[in-house]
């Protein structure tokens, strides 16, 4: 076996483990900190939709962030948004340095990654706010998820690639929980 195929046959066993580890330390979490009872469905209480809502504004933060930043790349870049905008301007993307389509692209995946989460946070979230859960559970959960998408968004456009990669696992961990308290509500 070659060096870079014992590298590649390493991090995919770290690739393929890595999941099952946050998906672990999120039912742990959830067995030691939580009582668990069958599910009661309910309108939220006070404190959970406090909780939605801090989670909620901070999201809308992180994309109103996401966006600016996006847009003042273009900017910055001399870059537009969309075919009628090149024209307009008299520009041609070909005129464009290649450090501005790196930075683009950038702000693009982390848009993209920010996206791609928060739907499956939105369902989760919007489950377990009717399941009359933990308000402690709710708000490490919610609140979690919201502040390490920040984190997230804040290393991925610095290109901080290990602060990203542990912010992106704190956001997977909220989603792994939130998924493990409502199994384990219903199991209950």
């Amino acid at each position: 076996m070659t060096g870079r195929e014992s590298r590649v046959r390493r991090f995919s066993l770290i690739i393929i483990a890595y999941p099952v580890v946050l998906i672990l330390i999120g039912l742990g979490l959830n067995v030691f900190l939580f009582e668990f009872g069958p599910p009661v469905v309910a309108l939220p209480t006070p404190e959970i939709v406090w909780a939605l809502v801090v989670a909620s504004t901070l999201l809308v933060l992180n994309h109103t962030w996401l966006m600016t930043a996006t847009e003042l790349t273009r900017l910055n870049y001399n870059m537009y948004a969309s075919h009628e905008e090149w024209i307009q301007n008299d520009t041609r993307k070909e005129d464009v340095a290649e450090r501005g389509w790196i930075e683009l692209d950038r702000h693009h995946n982390a848009h993209r990654n920010t996206t791609e989460n928060t739907l499956y946070f939105i369902i989760l979230a919007s489950l377990l706010s009717f399941v009359s859960p933990s308000v402690f559970a709710a708000q490490l959960w919610f609140i979690g998820f919201s502040v390490a998408r920040l984190g997230y968004t804040f290393s991925a456009l610095r290109g901080n690639s290990g602060l990203r990669g542990l912010f992106m696992s704190l956001s997977l961990l909220s989603l792994y929980g939130l998924t493990s308290y409502l199994v384990l509500r219903v199991l209950a």
